[in-house]
C-alpha cells in the first residue's frame, strides 16, 4: 500500500567511431535531416537515454524512402553502422535491445542488405582468435539467440563457425577454471560464461538439426563432424569435471544426450547406448568407435552424480511421446529408474538430493508421456501395484518430510505423477484397490506427519473428497484441530482447502448448482465457528490466518451464513480472556473478509457496515488482546488502497488509541502498530484520490454541483484526524510513561514521518508532520534517548533525524552546549546503556552545523591536533566535518584515557571505562557513507591513528580476558610477555578465591602503588581501602568492574575493526582517489582477530570479536587483491595444524568449550561463497572427524587434546545455521564420534561428547518446542532415519550389541555401559511407520533383541 517511485534508466553513452562513420559522412544531406544525419548524430550525444530516442526514429525514416538505387549505398552504409553499433554494446546496455529491435523491423525491401551487414559483422566476431575477447563474443551470440529473429537468422547461416568457436571456447574456459580455483569473483564469472557457452551449443543445434542432417549426409561433412565431434568430447569432461558447480555439469549432460541424438543416424540405436552409458556396460564392440574416441570416459564406472546428470539429460532431450525411439525406449526408461533410485541410498550432499528428486520428477512425466503409445507390457510394469512403483512410494515415504524445502515439491509431484501413471496403466473402474489401499494407509498415518497433508492433497484430486470423506468424516475437524500448530498450519490449509474447492465441484456437478450449500456448510464452516467461538484464541489464530481465507475465496457467499449465524449470540457470548466468543468471531470473520476483498464497508466517504459501530467499539476493548487486534484490522485493512476512510473509522481509531497504547504483549503491539501503519497509508492514497477529484469538480463546477463538498469534507476529516493522533501520541510520551506506551507511541510516530512529508511545499499532501511538532515534544524525544530500553532510544533517534530540518538546536547555542557536554558526560558513565544514550545523542547533534562551535567551546584546552579545515573542505557536506570533528575530538580524550588506563586500569575501570568513547565512534562513522567521502586525505590519516589507538586499548585490556581465569581468581598463565602486565593489573584487584571477594567493593587509594595492599594485613571480611579523586571523591570498584571494562572495550573494539573493515574502501595503490584502507592495515586487523579469537578467555569477549572477524572474512573472500583473498584458506589450515599438532607450548584453549577456536573456524568457513563447492568445509570436516575419533589403538601416548577441540569445533559448525545443508553429510560421522567420545575414560572428551551428540540430536530431529516426551514432532520413522544416515544403521546396532554383552555379565552384576543412555536416545526418537510394508532392508526389527536383555537387566 505503499507508492512506489519509478526507478530512472540509467544508460550508457555509446561511444563508436571507425571506418564505417567516415563513410557514412558521405551520405550526410546538409539540407534535410537524413538518415546518415540522424546516425551521426546520436553517436555525438553524451546522454544514453537520447540515443536510444534517436535510434527508435531510424525505421519509420527508412520505410518512408522510395524504393530506388539511389538509396541502396546510404541505406547499406547506415545497416553497416547499425550493426557495428550492436556488437560494439555491453550485453546489458538498454540500447543493445533497442538496436535488436529497429534491426528486427527493418522494412522488406532492406532486409536482404540488413541480414549481409549483420552476417558480415557476426563472422568477424566469431573468428576472432584474441581470448581476452571470447566472453565478449558469447554474450553477443546469447544475444542475438534470444528473441532477435534476424540475428538468429545470420547465427544459423554460420552455425559451423560458430559451433567451432564454441568448442574453442569451451577448452579455453575450462583450462582457465583449473587455474583460478579459489578465486571466487573470477571463477564465479567464468561459470556463468561457461553455462552460457554450453547453453549456446545446445540451442544451436537444437535449431539448425535440418541444416546439419542435411550437411552430414553430403560429402564435405568433415569439417562438421569433426567439430561436432570435439564438442561432445568437450561435453563429456564437462560431466566429469568434480570443479565445477552442478548446474553445468547438469547442463552438460543434457548436451551429451543431444550431440548423441544429433551424431547417431539410426534414432533406434540411441536408447541402447544412453542405457548402456547408464548401466555401465558399454561395449566396445557393438560401440561406434566416434563415440569411443570422444566419449572414452564413459566406457568405464562412472561417479554417482555423472549418472544422474546424464540421466536427466536422457528424460530432458530425448522425443518419448512420438515413438521415433521404437521399443528400446521401454527399457531405457526402466533401467533409468533402476539407477536413480539405486542412487537414492548413496547419495549424502543435499545438493545431489536437490538434484535427484527433480530427475525423478522428470522421469514420472516421461513415463506419462510414454504410456500413451506404450505396450501393455510396459503398463503392467507401471501400475500401482508393481514393483517399479513400489520403489518409488518408498522413495517418497523417506524423502515427503526432507528438511529441503525443493526436495519435499518434488516429491510431491513425484508422488501426483505416481497417481497419474497408476490410472493411465489400469482399466478404469469404480474400485480401485490400490488407490483404496493408499487412501487407508495415509488417513491412518498420524497428522503429525507433514508428508500425510500433501498426499493426501495429490489423492484428493485423483480420488474425489467425497470417497475419502466415506472413509473417515471427520477428517475437516482433525485437521483443524492441529491447525494450533504454526508448523503444520501451511499444510493443513492446503490439504482443507484443496478438499472444499473439490468437494465444492463434485456437489455442483451432482446437484446441478442447487441445495449444495447446506451440506457444505455442515463439513466446512461450521466447525469452523464453532472452533472460532470456543477455543482458545491463541489455538484458532492460525485457523484466521491460513483456513478463513481461502475457505472465502472458494465460497464468498458462506460469509452471510457465519455472521447470520454468530450475530445471533453476539450479545450474549461475549467471550472471555481465553477465548474469543461470537463476538471476536464476527470481528476476525470481517476483517478477514474486509482485507481481501469480499466486503466494502465505506460508500460515498460514509461508514455503511454490516454491523453496527457499537458492536466494533466492544471488540476495541475486549478482554483478549487478539480480538482487538482483529477489531482494529477490521477498520484499517482494506483490499482497496484507496478506499476513503470514514469519520466513524477515525473516531473508532481515535477511541482505540485511548485504550490500547499501553499493552504489555509486545507482539500485539507491533500488530496495532503495524495495523495504524496500513490505515495511514490508506489515508495518504486516497487524499490523492480527492485531491483529483477536486481539481475535476473545479473544472466541471457548473455541470454538477451537488457532491462538491463530500471530497473537501473528507479532507478536512483527513486533517482533523491525524493532527489529533499526533497530539495524542506526543501526550503520551509524559515522564514516567510506561515502556509500552513510550514503544507504541514512538513506532506510530514513525510511521507517520515516514509516510506523509515532514516539510510543507514538499508535495500535496492532507498532513506535514513538522508544523505538528511543538518545542515540548521535541524535548520528550530527546529524553526518550535516555530509556533505558536500546529500542526506544532507536525509534526516538530515528524520528529525530525525520524531524531534524524543523527541529535545529544550533540556533540555541546554550542548549546546544548543554546537550554536548551530556553526550561526553554520559560516554564515560560505568553504565553502559549511558554509552548508548551517549552515541545517540552525539548522532543527533551531527546534524547540527554549529556542532564544530560547541566542541571548540566544551573544551578550549583539548589536547591533542586541532582540526583546521583546508579551503578544499569548504563544500564539504557539514554532516561530514562535524562527523569529522566529533570523532576528532573523541579520539583526544580517548588517547588521554588510554595514558591514565595504562598506568592504573583500576582507576580507569571505576572512573572513565574506556569502551564508551569507541562506542560513540562506530555510532558516528555508522552515520556516514563511508565509501563516498569528500575529505579523502584527513580520512586516511584520522582512521589510521584510530587503528592504532585501537591496538593500543586493546593491548590494555587483553591480559585480562586472555587469563586462564578472567573472572576475576588469581590466573596461572605462564606466558612471560604477558605475566608482567598481569600481574600490575593483579596487584591492584588481588583476587583470592573466597566468595567475600566478589561481595565486597573495593575502595582504591589515590596512590595505590606507594602503599601496601590491605590484604597483606587484614582479613578479607574487612577489605576496604581508600582512594581519593581529584574532587576528594572516592571510587569504589570489584573486579567484575575491571573484567566488564575489559570485555567491553575488546568487544567495542573488535566491532569497530568489523565495521571498518566491511565498510571502508581498500586502498590498493597508494594514489588511489577513494581508497581509506591499505592492504597492511587489512593484514594488521586479520592478526589481531586471530590473535585475539585463539586466546580470549572471556565469552564475551570472543564471541564479540567474533562479530567483526566474520566482516573481515566476508570481505576478504570477496575481494580483488590476490594477497588478502587468500589469506582465510591461510589461516584455517594454519590452526588446523596447530589444533593437531598437541604441541604443549600453545597458547590455544583447550578449557571452556575451547573459548573463541570454534568461533574462528565459523567465521572462516561461513564466509565461503555460497555458490562454490565448499572445498574449505569439506576439507575442515574431514580432518575434524579424524581427528574426534577415538585412537583404534590403546597405548594412550596420543594427547587427547586435539579431540577436545575437534569435538567442540564440530558442535559449533552443525549448529551454524549459514552452513546450512552442507554440514548434513558428515552427521552420520558426528554421531559416531559422539557415542565413542562419551566411553572415553578423560572427563573433558566426555563433557564435548556430550555437548556434541546434543547438537546433533537437535540438527536431526529439529528444535523441540513441546513438553510431551512422547510427541512425534521431533521424530521420524526407522525408515527415514537409516535412509538418510546409512551408516548408522549398522553403527547402532553393533554399539547396542556391545551394550547387551556388557549387561549379560558372567559375574551376575548389573552394569551399564557409559553411551547406552545415547543409544537409547536416537531409538527413542524412532518409530515404525504403517508405510513400512513387510520388507524394508533397514528394518528396525535387528535392535528389539538387545534392547530387551538390557530392559531385562
Amino acid at each position: 500500500m505503499v507508492l512506489k517511485k519509478k526507478k530512472e534508466l540509467k544508460v550508457d553513452v555509446l561511444v563508436f567511431d571507425g571506418p564505417s562513420i567516415q563513410r557514412l559522412k558521405d551520405f550526410v544531406d546538409e539540407k534535410e535531416q537524413n538518415v546518415p544525419a540522424l546516425l551521426l548524430q546520436c553517436v555525438q550525444l553524451q546522454d544514453g537515454v537520447q540515443q536510444i530516442h534517436c535510434i527508435k526514429q531510424i525505421v519509420p525514416i527508412l520505410g518512408s524512402l522510395p524504393e530506388d538505387s539511389t538509396n541502396a549505398g546510404m541505406v547499406c552504409a547506415c545497416l553497416d553502422v547499425l550493426s557495428e553499433m550492436y556488437f560494439s554494446l555491453n550485453s546489458k546496455n538498454p540500447l543493445k535491445k533497442v538496436l535488436a529491435s529497429s534491426l528486427n523491423s527493418v522494412p522488406d525491401q532492406y532486409k536482404p542488405d540488413a541480414v549481409s551487414a549483420f552476417t558480415r559483422c557476426l563472422a568477424e566476431d566469431i573468428a576472432t582468435e584474441d581470448p581476452e575477447q571470447y566472453r565478449k563474443v558469447v554474450d553477443d551470440l546469447a544475444s542475438c539467440m534470444e528473441n532477435f529473429s534476424l540475428g538468429s537468422s545470420c547465427v544459423t547461416s554460420l552455425f559451423l563457425e560458430a559451433l567451432q568457436f564454441l568448442e574453442r571456447v569451451l577448452r579455453m574456459f575450462q583450462s582457465q577454471n583449473k587455474r583460478i580455483l579459489g578465486n571466487g569473483l573470477a571463477q564465479t564469472q567464468l561459470i556463468h560464461d561457461l553455462l552460457t557457452a554450453v547453453k549456446l551449443s545446445m540451442i544451436l543445434v537444437q535449431k539448425v538439426q535440418d541444416p546439419i542432417q542435411t550437411a552430414l549426409q553430403s560429402c564435405s561433412a568433415a569439417p562438421l563432424w569433426r567439430t561436432l565431434c570435439d564438442l561432445l568430447g568437450r561435453f563429456a569432461d564437462l560431466v566429469m569435471d568434480e570443479d565445477l558447480l552442478q548446474n553445468v555439469q547438469c547442463t552438460s549432460g543434457m548436451a551429451v544426450v543431444l550431440y548423441l541424438k544429433t551424431m547417431l543416424h539410426d534414432s533406434s540405436k540411441l536408447p541402447k547406448l544412453v542405457s548402456n552409458v547408464i548401466l555401465c556396460t558399454v561395449d566396445p564392440v557393438d560401440t561406434p568407435d566416434w563415440f569411443l574416441s570422444c566419449c572414452r570416459r564413459f566406457c568405464m564406472d562412472l561417479p554417482d552424480t555423472a549418472l544422474i546428470f546424464l540421466g536427466q539429460g536422457a528424460l530432458a532431450m530425448l522425443e518419448w511421446k512420438d515413438g521415433s525411439m521404437g521399443e528400446g525406449s521401454e527399457k531405457l526408461l526402466l533401467d533409468l529408474l533402476d539407477v536413480l533410485l539405486f542412487q537414492s541410498s548413496r547419495l549424502k550432499e543435499s545438493s545431489a538430493a536437490m538434484l535427484l528428486s527433480r530427475v525423478l520428477a522428470l522421469w514420472t512425466g516421461s513415463a506419462l508421456e510414454l504410456l500413451t503409445i506404450c505396450s501393455t507390457g510396459l503398463k503392467d510394469k507401471l501400475n500401482g501395484r508393481s514393483s517399479a512403483m513400489q520403489k518409488i512410494l518408498e522413495y517418497v515415504y523417506v524423502h515427503w518430510e526432507h528438511p529441503l524445502d525443493a526436495v519435499r515439491h518434488q516429491t510431491k509431484l513425484i508422488f501426483k505423477n505416481l497417481l497419474q501413471i497408476h490410472r493411465k496403466s489400469v482399466a478404469l473402474s469404480d474400485e480401485d484397490p490400490f488407490l483404496s489401499e493408499l487412501t487407508h494407509s495415509l488417513l491412518h498415518l498420524e497428522w503429525h506427519s507433514k508428508g500425510k497433508y500433501a498426499s493426501l492433497g495429490c489423492l484428493v484430486e485423483c480420488v474425489g473428497t467425497e470417497q475419502i470423506l466415506a472413509v473417515d468424516g471427520t477428517i475437516p475437524s482433525q485437521i483443524l484441530n492441529v491447525m494450533g500448530d504454526q508448523s503444520f498450519a501451511p499444510y493443513a490449509s492446503n490439504l482443507l482447502e484443496a478438499m472444499f474447492i473439490n468437494h465444492k465441484n463434485q456437489l455442483t456437478s451432482r446437484s446441478g448448482g442447487q441445495c449444495w450449500t447446506e451440506r457444505w456448510h455442515d463439513i466446512w464452516v461450521k466447525p469452523l465457528l464453532l472452533r472460532l467461538c470456543e477455543e482458545n484464541i491463541n489455538q484458532t489464530t492460525y485457523i484466521i490466518d491460513y483456513y478463513l481465507p481461502k475457505l472465502l475465496k472458494c465460497n464468498p457467499e458462506s460469509l452471510s451464513f457465519m455472521i447470520e449465524v454468530l450475530q445471533a449470540s453476539a450479545s450474549t457470548n461475549l467471550g472471555s480472556g481465553s477465548s474469543r466468543g461470537s463476538l471476536g468471531a464476527i470481528m476476525a470473520c470481517l476483517r478477514t473478509a474486509r482485507a481481501h476483498g469480499h466486503l466494502r464497508f465505506t460508500e460515498n466517504y460514509v461508514w455503511s457496515g454490516k454491523v453496527s459501530t457499537t458492536l466494533i467499539q466492544q471488540g476495541l476493548v475486549h478482554k483478549h488482546d487478539q480480538v482487538r487486534v482483529d477489531a482494529l484490522g477490521l477498520l484499517c485493512e482494506s483490499h482497496w488502497s484507496t478506499e476513503v476512510v470514514s469519520l466513524d473509522e477515525m473516531k473508532l481509531v481515535l477511541f482505540c488509541l485511548q485504550y490500547n497504547l499501553n499493552c504489555q504483549s509486545p507482539s500485539i503491539r507491533q500488530q496495532l502498530c503495524y495495523m495504524l501503519k496500513k490505515l495511514f497509508c490508506r489515508i495518504h492514497e486516497s487524499s490523492q484520490v480527492l485531491y483529483k477529484q477536486e481539481q475535476t469538480k473545479k473544472l466541471n463546477i457548473a455541470k454538477d454541483v451537488r457532491n462538491v463538498g463530500d471530497s473537501s469534507l473528507a479532507l478536512q476529516q483527513y486533517q482533523e484526524f491525524m493532527a489529533s493522533v499526533t497530539n495524542s501520541l506526543f501526550e503520551s510520551l509524559f515522564a514516567g510513561s510506561s515502556h509500552p506506551t513510550r514503544f507504541s507511541a514512538l513506532t506510530i510516530l514513525g510511521a507517520i514521518a515516514e509516510i506523509f512529508p515532514v516539510e510543507e511545499g514538499s508535495c500535496q499532501s492532507v498532513f506535514h508532520l513538522g508544523p505538528a511538532v511543538q518545542a515540548q515534544h521535541v524535548q520528550a524525544l530527546l529524553e526518550c534517548l535516555s530509556n533505558t530500553f536500546e529500542e526506544v532510544k532507536v525509534l526516538a533517534f530515528v524520528l529525530l533525524r525525520k524531524l531534524t530540518p524543523c527541529v535545529l538546536v544550533s540556533k540555541d547555542s546554550a542548549r546546544l552546549h548543554l546537550l554536548l557536554q551530556a553526550a561526553m558526560d554520559l560516554s564515560t558513565s560505568t553504565k553502559h546503556f549511558d554509552c548508548v544514550t551517549a552515541s545517540y545523542l552525539l548522532n543527533f547533534l551531527m546534524c547540527q552545523e554549529a556542532l564544530p562551535v560547541a566542541l571548540d567551546a566544551l573544551d578550549q584546552n583539548q589536547p591533542g591536533p586541532v582540526v583546521c579545515w583546508s579551503r578544499n573542505t569548504e563544500r564539504v557536506n557539514f554532516v561530514e566535518r562535524n562527523a569529522f570533528s566529533a570523532v576528532r575530538y573523541l579520539m583526544n580524550k580517548l588517547g588521554v584515557e588510554i595514558v591514565q588506563a595504562e598506568m592504573s586500569l583500576l582507576q580507569a575501570a571505576a572512573s572513565f571505562p574506556l569502551y564508551g568513547r569507541v562506542h560513540c565512534i562506530i555510532g558516528l562513522l555508522q552515520q556516514l557513507p563511508l565509501k563516498e567521502l569528500s575529505m579523502v586525505a584527513e580520512w586516511r590519516d584520522l582512521i589510521g591513528e584510530l587503528l592504532l589507538m585501537s591496538y593500543r586499548l586493546s593491548a590494555i585490556v587483553s591480559p585480562v580476558v586472555h587469563s586462564s581465569s578472567p573472572e576475576g581468581l588469581m590466573p596461572m598463565d605462564t606466558d612471560t610477555e604477558a605475566a608482567a602486565q598481569l600481574h600490575m593489573i593483579m596487584s591492584e584487584i588481588q583476587p583470592r578465591d573466597t566468595n567475600d571477594y566478589f561481595s565486597q567493593p573495593r575502595t582504591l587509594q589515590k596512590d595505590l602503588h606507594s602503599q601496601p595492599l590491605p590484604e597483606d594485613t587484614a582479613p578479607a571480611n574487612s577489605l576496604c581501602t581508600e582512594m581519593k579523586g581529584s574532587e576528594g571523591s572516592s571510587c569504589s570498584v570489584t573486579a567484575q568492574m575491571v573484567l566488564v571494562c575489559c570485555w567491553r572495550s575488546m568487544k567495542e573494539v573488535s566491532l569497530l575493526l568489523g565495521m571498518l573493515c566491511q565498510n571502508l574502501p581498500l586502498m590498493t595503490e597508494p594514489d588511489s582517489p577513494r581508497g581509506l584502507i591499505t592492504v597492511e592495515q587489512v593484514k594488521e586487523m586479520g592478526e589481531y582477530f586471530k590473535h585475539h579469537l585463539l586466546q580470549s578467555r572471556h565469552r564475551g569477549a570472543f564471541e564479540l570479536a567474533y562479530v567483526g572477524f566474520a566482516k573481515l572474512t566476508e570481505m576478504l573472500i570477496g575481494c580483488k587483491e590476490e594477497s588478502l583473498r587468500r589469506l582465510p584458506g591461510q589461516w584455517l589450515c594454519s590452526v588446523l595444524e596447530e589444533i593437531k599438532s598437541s604441541d604443549p607450548s600453545s597458547k590455544l584453549c583447550a578449557t571452556r568449550r575451547s573459548a573463541g577456536i570454534p568461533f574462528y573456524i565459523q567465521a572462516l568457513l561461513a564466509s565461503e561463497p555460497k555458490n562454490s563447492k565448499a572445498g574449505f568445509l569439506k576439507m575442515t570436516m574431514k580432518q575434524l572427524i579424524s581427528l574426534a575419533m577415538p585412537e583404534s589403538d590403546a597405548s594412550g601416548d596420543k594427547s587427547t587434546i586435539p579431540q577436545v577441540h575437534a569435538l567442540n569445533i564440530l558442535r559449533a559448525l552443525f549448529r551454524d545455521t549459514r552452513l546450512g545443508e552442507n554440514v548434513i553429510p558428515y552427521v552420520a560421522e558426528g554421531t559416531q564420534a559422539a557415542i565413542l567420545g562419551f566411553t572415553s575414560p578423560i572427563w573433558a572428551v566426555r563433557n564435548s561428547s556430550t555437548l556434541l551428540f546434543s547438537t546433533l540430536i537437535t540438527r536431526i530431529f529439529g528444535v523441540k518446542r513441546g513438553k510431551d516426551e512422547r510427541s512425534k514432532k521431533n521424530r521420524m520413522t526407522g525408515r527415514e532415519f537409516f535412509s538418510r544416515f546409512p551408516a548408522l544403521y549398522p553403527f547402532l546396532l553393533e554399539q547396542l550389541e556391545v551394550v547387551a554383552d556388557t549387561v549379560d555379565s558372567p559375574t551376575g552384576e548389573s552394569k551399564l555401559h557409559p553411551s547406552l543412555f545415547l543409544l537409547l536416545l536416537i531409538l527413542s526418537k524412532l518409530y515404525p511407520s504403517p508405510m513400512d510394508g513387510t520388507y524394508s532392508a533397514l528394518s528396525m526389527a535387528p535392535f528389539i533383541p538387545f534392547i530387551i536383555r538390557p530392559d531385562e537387566s
